[in-house]
């Protein structure tokens, strides 16, 4: 399947084929410039010469059409052709050189993103002096400049990629600004892809027991919102910054917060910051950051915003696509093979749902591997995994076109006995094995059964009357999973 149709290429739709022309056997031109096609051809993109307004030229499927002719009748033409041939499809168009109010008007009635250069300039300039975001980067600016050390950038436990990109990126934030940071975690990078992306890119974040604060002149938490809740500081612990995408659940401390649920990702938020400051993303960064609004947006179908898609497109230029196949494709542990085929195993299918205890574990990260393979079994719509390791049960949860909101269930399921949370497809929890974790080896199998009778118990009680998913789910930051 064709992932992206170009059609037409003037001088818009030369710069955007030069860009994403390595990547080849996903793009697709159409277009009568001869000397383009030929070029293109020779550089083994699939081209062909011929009118882009016409569907009979188009191959037979397409995921993203771009329309990028310099002549907006020629555009609107093209997209009324690719909306008809393609009616699932993201059109994204160029509205071209000086077009007509008419027909700028039914570009934007026909595609789903229409660039245009005097609307795009416009809402630059807007954005650069508007009052919000004028207000937002005098705030964060006056924060940082305000401390008399460094800035500790902590983020949750066992950060997932959003959460360590958006720590580098706001060190790098403040760092243009004269201030010294540094990104900290506690807990582990365990996941394979994780761990990849540190590694490849060499992303320096400190691993702590306990972040100190008489060592920092200042403390920043990125992709949660509150001390001490999934993270190494104390409760009463002073926060300077807040940078979070999470609706919180109690109130939010700190001299500069800056919290906004209705993007998917915090790195979104950062990268945004980047562009506003005008500091150009080094390589490292831009790929952190791309892969961290990905994941979180779940490659931008889940809770993806608009603005999400444009901090994806700003980074793309400066990101190291090698990198990002690399991280994408990484070897898989014995102890996540292990983790899914005991998932597997001891599954508990009821319905349109599966719970299953892999017992002792290992790794946590492998429990979301495994209750995403098992939302893949035919007619599973929700699917749990959980299993105990240093005296706590993790719970992993994924949803797949179910009509329940799976954050709100495992809270009700959960809260009581341990801690929970999420999305209302993707949601975890955490609760202190407390007596039942006292066993000896023999009795292993007993506490898996203990366990399993309390967790899938209550998953599956709460799932028979299980809160209806939102239009828009409230997310908690925390437990991350």
């Amino acid at each position: 399947m064709v992932r992206r149709l170009v059609l037409g290429c003037d001088s818009v739709g030369h710069t955007l084929v030069e860009r994403a022309r390595e990547r080849r056997g996903e793009l697709h031109v159409v277009a009568d410039d001869t000397g383009w096609v030929t070029t293109l051809r020779e550089a083994n993109v699939a081209a062909v010469e011929a009118d882009p307004t016409d569907s009979a030229n188009y191959p037979d499927r397409a995921a993203v059409v771009v329309v990028a002719s310099d002549d907006p009748d020629r555009n609107l033409a093209a997209a009324l052709s690719a909306r008809a041939a393609f009616p699932d499809a993201l059109i994204v168009a160029y509205a071209g050189e000086d077009p007509a109010d008419a027909v700028r008007d039914r570009l934007r009635e026909t595609v789903d993103r229409l660039i245009d250069p005097v609307d795009a300039l416009a809402d630059r300039v807007v954005a650069a002096a508007g009052a919000d975001e004028g207000e937002r980067m005098a705030s964060l600016f006056s924060t940082l400049r305000q401390l008399n050390g460094p800035l500790a950038v902590v983020t949750h436990d066992n950060p997932d990629p959003d959460a360590i990109a958006s720590a580098i990126a706001l060190v790098r934030v403040a760092e243009a600004v004269g201030v010294p940071a540094e990104a900290c975690y506690h807990g582990e990078i365990s996941h394979q892809e994780n761990r990849a992306l540190v590694n490849l890119l060499d992303i320096p974040i400190r691993n702590v027991e306990s972040v100190d604060p008489d060592e920092y002149g200042g403390i920043a938490l990125v992709d949660h919102s509150r001390a001490g809740v999934n993270d190494s500081l104390a409760p009463e612990t002073a926060v300077d910054v807040v940078v979070d995408h999470h609706p919180p659940r109690g109130p939010v401390e700190g001299s500069y917060v800056d919290i906004r649920p209705d993007l998917g990702a915090t790195s979104t938020m950062l990268a945004e910051y980047l562009d506003r400051l005008e500091i150009e993303p080094d390589r490292r960064t831009a790929t952190a950051l791309l892969y961290g609004i990905r994941v979180d947006t779940r490659e931008f179908t889940r809770e993806v915003s608009v603005a999400d898609f444009e901090a994806g497109a700003n980074l793309l230029p400066f990101v190291d696509e090698e990198v990002l196949e690399r991280v994408e494709s990484p070897s898989v542990s014995v102890d996540t093979v292990e983790t899914l085929a005991e998932a597997i195993r001891r599954r508990d299918v009821r319905g349109s749902a599966v719970a299953s205890c892999v017992g002792r574990i290992k790794d946590r990260d492998a429990l979301a591997q495994a209750a995403e393979r098992l939302l893949n079994m035919e007619d599973v719509t929700v699917s749990l995994v959980y299993g105990y390791m240093d005296g706590v049960v993790y719970v992993s949860g994924r949803a797949r076109g179910a009509s329940i909101d799976l954050g709100e269930t495992l809270r009700e399921a959960l809260d009581q006995i341990g801690s929970a949370g999420g999305h209302a497809d993707m949601a975890g929890a955490q609760v202190p094995l407390g007596i039942l974790g006292e066993v000896d080896e023999e009795a292993e199998e007993t506490l898996t059964d203990v366990v399993e009778d309390i967790i899938s118990g209550r998953f599956f009680e709460t799932l028979a009357d299980a809160p209806a998913a939102p239009d828009h789910d409230p997310d908690a930051s925390f437990p991350h999973d």
